[in-house]
């Protein structure tokens, strides 16, 4: 056997192995209070990170905040995770975060994200329509280091802002172009 398909092997198996486990410390899924702590601290870490994120929660109308996705994938892979709509300090609604794909991809990672919902047309469009495909509906700006640079509270024009955070794991890459953000009961 050749050292390249020892390693594709080797990431196989890895995948699969934290796949499973992934998915099932996911599978029982968090109770209320549990998504409001884990989301409260994940806008913490995430303000700690990047103090831009911080000044846009100062002016958003509300925030999606999903503080841990679990995403893995041989060929076809895909994501999941749950998370709160707030507005201040208050947990409005609960959502979950979905998506699917197919490609040249292996591995298995974990991540946060937060999306900022600047205006009145974003926060209704997603609690009228009980969920958001992301890519559909309301403009959202993915903030990365290029983007983060030319922004300030003065150039804010679309209607949500999106950063990605706490990456952990065995994938490349990372969009949310696609996902579908749907209403669940907690």
């Amino acid at each position: 056997m050749t050292q390249s398909m020892r390693f594709f092997l080797s990431m196989v198996l890895a995948t699969a192995s934290l796949a499973s486990t992934s998915l099932l410390n996911t599978a029982g899924a968090a109770t209320a209070e549990d998504l409001n702590t884990d989301s409260r601290q994940a806008l913490q870490t995430l303000y700690k990170t990047n103090p831009l994120s911080e000044t846009l929660s100062h002016k958003a109308k509300a925030v999606l905040v999903f503080p841990k996705i679990i995403k893995a994938g041989l060929v076809f892979g895909g994501s999941y995770g749950e998370g709160v709509l707030m507005k201040g300090t208050k947990v409005e609604d609960y959502y979950n975060s979905v998506s699917g794909s197919w490609g040249l991809q292996a591995g298995a990672q974990s991540y946060g994200y937060v999306v900022f919902l600047m205006n009145d047309k974003a926060l209704k469009y997603i609690t009228e329509t009980k969920g958001w495909e992301i890519g559909v509906g309301p403009t959202v700006v993915v903030v990365d280091e290029g983007v983060a640079k030319n922004l300030s509270s003065s150039t804010l024009k679309d209607d949500a802002y999106a950063f990605i955070f706490d990456q952990q794991g065995l994938m490349a890459g990372i969009s949310i172009e696609g996902t579908k953000i749907s209403l669940i009961k907690r």
